[in-house]
């Protein structure tokens, strides 16, 4: 990496000093994201935590980044049905697209406790089942790896002080993450700019039955990101954001695979059998597979899940979600529905070089 190219930026952009604040790079009218009092966004921190986001050394046995299961090309998820960890160990779920995340009010697959991303990254950096990059029990080889002539210097603009610390790493990953915004796709030309000819009219018709009462889509994925767990500056209603969509009903009482039963798992709730929360639709169309086990592969295939009302015997759930009560599409409907999906994807953000590989 060139780590040194990045010092001689940021001391370009004059962000030597660490309180320099982050300019976020939103269209005019939109809300900033809520930022925790303990971890203000900075250019600075920003940069530092885009190095360490690609940087193999971050795992124990150097093998992988945070890229690795968040690539860019494909809205900073894997084109892949589960995660692999650091020593090839396979997960249990699908890697979430990293799209707003500065946005969402929780974390993961299903974890309503999980509300920032200082929080959710110790589990990947940390935990060992599953195990992701492995540091527990190599927290100082590390760590010393970061303590070098091309880190301190990134480290000292960041935060005052030359000297690495996981409370650092783990605040700049998440600075970096959070500037990770996406509202430049065609759909937002259209809805926000005015720019009447930045949809088809295939896709504006999608996106009549999109926020139809027919298809109900928008009840889940609703908002300015297209999700109910999100939030921002200014709001104040904070609707529930986990739903059993009829995937699996494998006692004919709602109950999934003893592998991983959602939500329940944390709350011992019965009702929360099978919750997940339902993620961003933005950028959709480039972050397959679908579902928290990759068990969809294609658009195409989630639409067919939800026009029938889940999945074999799932359909018959009576645990699932109240919105999922499936529904008739016309050949011209189910493309015109691909259309305004497919119109959600911001090509900037895929490609953008402030979030690149440095």
């Amino acid at each position: 990496m060139r780590l040194a190219a990045t010092w001689l930026l940021l001391l370009l952009l004059g962000c030597s000093q660490p309180d320099k604040p982050y300019q976020w790079a939103l269209p005019q009218g939109f809300p900033e994201p809520i930022v925790p009092n303990d971890n203000p966004m900075s250019e600075a921190k920003v940069a530092l935590g885009r190095v360490l986001f690609y940087d193999r050394n971050l795992s124990f046995n150097k093998t992988q980044a945070c890229a690795s299961c968040h690539q860019q090309a494909f809205a900073f998820a894997q084109p892949a049905k589960v995660a692999t960890g650091s020593t090839g160990q396979l997960h249990r779920r699908n890697s979430l697209a990293l799209v707003n995340v500065a946005y969402n009010t929780t974390l993961t697959w299903a974890h309503p406790e999980l509300t920032r991303i200082e929080q959710q990254l110790l589990i990947p950096l940390f935990a060992e089942h599953p195990l992701e990059m492995g540091i527990s029990g190599h927290d100082q080889e590390v760590l010393a790896r970061f303590d070098s002539a091309d880190y301190r210097p990134l480290f000292n603009a960041a935060f005052g002080d030359e000297v690495p610390s996981y409370d650092g790493i783990v605040k700049a990953l998440a600075s970096f993450v959070r500037s990770l915004v996406s509202f430049d796709s065609a759909f937002d030309h259209y809805a926000y700019q005015m720019q009447d000819d930045a949809l088809s009219e295939s896709a504006k018709r999608g996106m009549a039955l999109f926020f139809s009462e027919q298809l109900e889509c928008h009840h889940c994925h609703g908002g300015i990101n297209f999700s109910q767990a999100s939030r921002h500056a200014g709001q104040l209603l904070q609707i529930r954001q986990f739903h059993n969509t009829g995937l699996y009903n494998e006692d004919g009482k709602g109950m999934y695979p003893a592998s991983d039963m959602g939500l329940y798992e944390i709350t011992g709730q019965g009702v929360d059998m099978g919750h997940f929360r339902a993620p961003t639709l933005r950028n959709i169309a480039r972050s397959a597979p679908y579902m928290h086990d990759g068990s969809l592969p294609t658009l195409e295939a989630v639409l067919d899940f939800y026009a029938a009302g889940g999945r074999g015997a799932g359909i018959d759930s009576p645990v699932k979600s109240v919105f999922m009560r499936g529904f008739t599409l016309s050949v011209e409907q189910k493309q015109d529905l691909l259309a305004f999906l497919h119109s959600l994807t911001d090509e900037n953000f895929l490609t953008k070089e402030e979030f690149a590989h440095p």
